[in-house]
């Protein structure tokens, strides 16, 4: 059996794409874990299927180690792939795990795969403010988050000596996120934007991007120093993210406008 698919790259966080109908019997969490080896396979963040005879059409998403998930990246790569091969117009929607999304064309450079797309996150509920965890002899501050999947958010003084893996690592399994564990964003608050960098539960390393996370550090953003909408968010691949948020009784409404693109397509024997 050979699967056709199509690689997307959403600010750094790539991700494969293949519609959900061809797979037939065969299990999503494996393949996931199969087609996202960077090593053995394609190599990916996660794995995206799509049921477009839905509608709305339906996204899946898996991690790279086959749990399932909400992507706010992955959202808005599948929005700009339903647009660049003709199957949407520059507004739609999808239906996720976490509910319905809406996604817009910000921005596409015609006869090109790529561009600026516009979707809609699920509300960024805050589960506690303030959260003092120390973790390989360090003491964080720390803010937790659902932005569609849980993010537990540090403010550090410096992000580009940082070590994420490490503090990343033993902070997603901190028994104070137990049984799930959670994703962990380190931000850097400045004058002009905030700097991102995340660990993700499911990958288990840091990733050059993460919608969810830009979400959460908006919100975290905007709790410790009353930063005002729109976010501008600075990603590890150098794109910029923007987050416009309004915040809300129950949480924060978000829209997250981003780069998208389909690197290559493809095909692979199951």
């Amino acid at each position: 059996m050979r699967l056709r698919f199509w690689k997307l790259s959403g600010a750094g966080n790539d991700f494969i794409l293949a519609e959900e109908p061809s797979l037939g019997r065969v299990s999503r969490p494996v393949l996931a874990r199969r087609l996202c080896g960077r090593r053995t396979s394609i190599g990916a963040d996660g794995l995206l299927l799509i049921r477009l005879r839905q509608t709305p059409p339906r996204l899946e998403y898996f991690n790279a180690d086959g749990s399932r998930a909400f992507c706010g990246n992955g959202a808005r790569c599948a929005f700009g792939w339903m647009f660049a091969l003709g199957l949407a117009g520059r507004k739609a929607a999808l239906m996720t795990d976490s509910g319905a999304v809406e996604g817009e064309i910000a921005a596409w450079e015609k006869g090109a795969l790529r561009g600026r797309v516009r979707t809609t996150m699920p509300l960024v509920r805050v589960l506690s403010r303030s959260l003092r965890l120390k973790a390989g002899g360090r003491v964080f501050e720390l803010a937790l988050f659902d932005s569609g999947v849980p993010h537990a958010v540090a403010r550090v003084g410096a992000l580009e000596d940082f070590d994420v893996p490490r503090f990343g690592r033993l902070l997603r399994r901190h028994p104070a996120f137990r049984p799930a564990g959670a994703n962990v964003d380190f931000i850097r608050i400045g004058p002009d934007c905030v700097g991102l960098r995340t660990y993700e539960r499911g990958v288990e390393d840091e990733t050059l991007a993460c919608g969810t996370g830009a979400a959460a550090a908006a919100a975290a953003a905007h709790l410790w120093a009353g930063l005002r909408s729109p976010a501008r968010i600075l990603t590890r691949s150098g794109a910029l993210l923007r987050a416009s948020f309004q915040p809300g009784a129950e949480g924060y409404a978000v829209r997250l406008e981003g780069p998208a693109e389909i690197t290559f397509k493809g095909e692979v024997s199951l």
